[in-house]
């Protein structure tokens, strides 16, 4: 890769459009960068745009190798709380736990359910049941998550873990999805919980004009 292409933007004008038009070695190294830097939400959609996009550029043979190594990547969602040391309480249908060491909460975000915007993300962690449109909010796994939700609040953040897959039309993620793939094992983001209204989000990544000026 020529040069250092983290650099020919500042860190808010990195969006998931911009970054799927770049090869995946551009992307991975990219990422690489933002990382380096502590720009979480570049890397949040580096991730993104690695396990949803095929190689760009480069030979058929190429591609294939990089279509196997992204497949490699993705380990199954109880595996990545394992590693973060959370045992679910429920490995079928739990999307965040509590770690025994210290207390901290992580949560599975559903990767394509992720919004950029102002050079920060955010996600939609829960939101009540309005006229039965959500369902799985009322759901002992919904309910696990908002209380997860008003712990991290308390606690002043949370972790998170991307998840990537096909969502199923008319369903949450976390409710039933047409395809689960896995999660990024490599990617953790650390967000704080706020309320919009009556629904929590997960947000992170935001910086002072000054941090994002310098990037």
């Amino acid at each position: 890769m020529k040069g250092n292409v983290f650099r020919r933007g500042r860190a808010s004008d990195w969006t998931l459009e911009r970054i799927e038009q770049l090869s995946v070695e551009d992307i991975t190294q990219l990422r690489a960068n933002a990382e380096r830097l502590n720009e979480e939400a570049v890397v949040a959609l580096c991730s993104q745009a690695l396990s949803t996009a095929g190689p760009r550029g480069g030979s058929r043979a190429g591609s294939k190798s990089a279509a196997r190594t992204k497949a490699r990547r993705l380990i199954a969602r109880i595996r990545a709380f394992e590693a973060r040391g959370v045992w679910l309480q429920d490995a079928r249908t739990s999307w965040s736990g509590l770690r025994k060491s210290d207390g901290a909460v992580v949560m599975a975000l559903w990767a394509a359910a992720i919004e950029s915007t102002g050079g920060g993300c955010s996600c939609l962690l829960w939101a009540p049941n309005t006229d039965g449109t959500r369902g799985w909010s009322d759901a002992a796994a919904g309910r696990e998550r908002f209380d997860h939700c008003k712990r991290a609040m308390a606690l002043g953040s949370a972790e998170g873990l991307l998840v990537y897959g096909q969502a199923l039309a008319g369903h949450l993620p976390e409710e039933k999805a047409y395809a689960v793939h896995g999660v990024d094992p490599e990617t953790v983001v650390v967000f704080q919980v706020e309320m919009r209204g009556a629904e929590f989000w997960a947000t992170w990544g935001r910086r002072s004009a000054a941090e994002s000026a310098g990037a």
